[in-house]
C-alpha cells in the first residue's frame, strides 16, 4: 500500500473550509488543517492556501511563521494558493496593510471595473506554452468571487500562465513559479474541470514527493 500524500491547508480562521477540504480528499491523500504558519510547512508534501478571508487578517495569521513558509516554498514545497491564497504569494495589497509571502513581486489592487465584486463564471485566456495543469484539467471557464486581483511587477509577469478579463480589466487568472501555483478563481467551485485541476496539482505533488521524500519531512 502506497504512502498517502500529506496535504496541509493553512487556516486563516476566516471561514468554512469544508468544500476545499472535500476537493482535496481522495483515497491517496491525507488532509490536515493547520493554523500555525511554520507548522503548516512541516511534515507535509503539499500546502494549500485557501481563498476565504481578507488580506490583512490572513497576513497577520502568517505572523512569525512567514519566513519559514516562504523558505519552504522557495525550496520547492508544492503549494496551491486559491483567490486570497494567490494574493498572499505577492508582496502587499491595497485591501489593507500587511506583508504577503513575496514569492512573486507585485501588488494586489482593486478590480478596475464598474461591477465589483466579480461573482460568477468567466473565461480563461491561457498563456503559451500551455501549462501542464491546464492541459490535464481542460479548464476553459472558471468561477470567481473577487474584488481584488494581483498585478505582477517586473520579471514576475513572465510567471502568469493564464489571464481573465472582467469588463475592460485584464488580470492574471493563474501564476506559477516552479511548484508554487496561484489561481484567482475557485477551482473547487469550477465544476468537474476545476476538480481535475486540483487533482492534477496533487498528482504533480505526489510525483515530487516520490522523488524527494526527504524535503517534505
Amino acid at each position: 500500500m502506497s504512502t498517502p500524500l500529506r496535504i496541509t491547508v493553512f487556516d486563516y480562521e476566516a471561514g468554512n473550509l469544508h468544500s476545499l477540504v472535500k476537493s482535496l480528499e481522495t483515497d491517496g491523500t491525507q488532509v490536515r488543517v493547520e493554523r500555525n504558519a511554520a507548522a503548516a510547512v512541516r511534515d507535509t508534501d503539499a500546502l494549500v492556501l485557501p481563498g476565504v478571508g481578507a488580506f490583512t487578517p490572513a497576513a497577520e495569521r502568517l505572523g512569525s511563521g512567514r519566513a519559514a513558509m516562504r523558505e519552504a516554498l522557495q525550496r520547492g514545497l508544492p503549494c496551491l494558493g486559491i483567490c486570497l491564497g494567490m494574493q498572499l504569494l505577492f508582496d502587499h495589497s491595497d485591501e489593507g496593510p500587511g506583508d504577503g509571502l513575496g514569492v512573486l513581486t507585485g501588488r494586489v489592487t482593486r478590480l478596475q471595473a464598474a461591477r465589483v465584486p466579480q461573482i460568477g463564471w468567466n473565461v480563461l485566456e491561457p498563456s503559451t506554452p500551455l501549462d501542464p495543469l491546464l492541459v490535464a484539467s481542460g479548464l476553459e471557464t472558471v468561477y470567481y468571487a473577487n474584488s481584488f486581483v494581483c498585478r505582477p511587477a517586473g520579471d514576475s509577469a513572465r510567471h502568469v500562465i493564464a489571464y481573465t478579463t472582467h469588463e475592460t480589466d485584464r488580470f492574471p487568472a493563474a501564476v506559477r513559479v516552479g511548484n508554487v501555483v496561484g489561481v484567482q478563481f475557485h477551482p473547487e467551485k469550477s465544476s468537474a474541470a476545476g476538480v481535475r485541476f486540483v487533482r492534477a496539482f496533487l498528482t504533480e505533488a505526489a510525483a515530487r514527493s516520490a522523488r524527494s521524500p526527504e524535503i517534505s519531512a
